[in-house]
């Protein structure tokens, strides 16, 4: 038997964890999976999770929130590595022809 490839991850409701930023203490709530792909992003790059949370939040615009930039910056490391390893088919608007 072989297993669904739609087939829904666990999901888990968000985690709220606190950072500093700049010497200032904020919240960022984001399911445990974009904990861990954010944790692994992070050993991978030699760095902490809070100082690549820091760099995400220098980068973002100011219309988008820290939580959404995370897991935006946690999905496109996720499909760089896919796409490196020949796993993941680009998203529409991203090259795929859509």
């Amino acid at each position: 038997m072989t297993a669904d490839p739609l087939a829904l991850p666990p999901m888990t409701a968000p985690l709220k964890r606190s950072v500093a930023i700049e010497g200032h203490r904020t919240s960022v709530s984001l399911e445990d999976a974009f904990w861990r792909g954010l944790g692994a992003v992070a050993a991978a790059q030699g760095t902490t999770r809070a100082g690549l949370i820091a760099l995400i939040d220098a980068g973002r615009p100011p219309e988008v929130g820290l939580a959404t930039a995370i897991r935006l910056f946690v999905l496109d490391a996720a499909q760089r590595a896919g796409s490196r390893a020949g796993a993941v088919a680009p998203l529409a608007g991203q090259g795929g022809g859509d």
